[in-house]
């Protein structure tokens, strides 16, 4: 094989090299062509995630909002709870002294 041949063979195989390459990214590009539904069908979906988004972070705030409130209430229902041990306790201890005092001056509880 002389220079010539050897330089038209080498030519050829790069000729066939790049058709095959550009017919490849033909087919690859007529194959992953999005079309304008995709599009539309696109904007739709993202419309919908904004939408489902807004409405996440509006029920993540109410359910927030809604513990503030029962950890007041909770809070409250705690003191009061505690204020009326604290009364009773101390009835109790009126009580027993009452008795105590009506033992001492020889009156029996029935």
């Amino acid at each position: 094989m002389n220079r010539t041949e050897f330089i038209l063979v080498t030519a050829l195989i790069l000729l066939l090299a790049f058709a095959l390459g550009w017919a490849a990214h033909w087919l690859v590009a007529r194959f992953t062509r999005v079309s304008q539904d995709d599009l539309s069908e696109l904007d739709r979906l993202a419309q919908a995630l904004h939408q489902a988004e807004e409405t996440r972070d509006q029920a993540i705030a109410w359910i927030e909002h809604r513990e503030a409130e029962f950890a007041q209430q909770k809070a409250q229902t705690e003191a009061e709870l505690r204020a009326a041990m604290d009364g009773l306790r101390e009835a109790r201890r009126e009580v027993e002294y009452l008795n105590s005092l009506l033992a001492q001056h020889g009156h029996s509880r029935d």
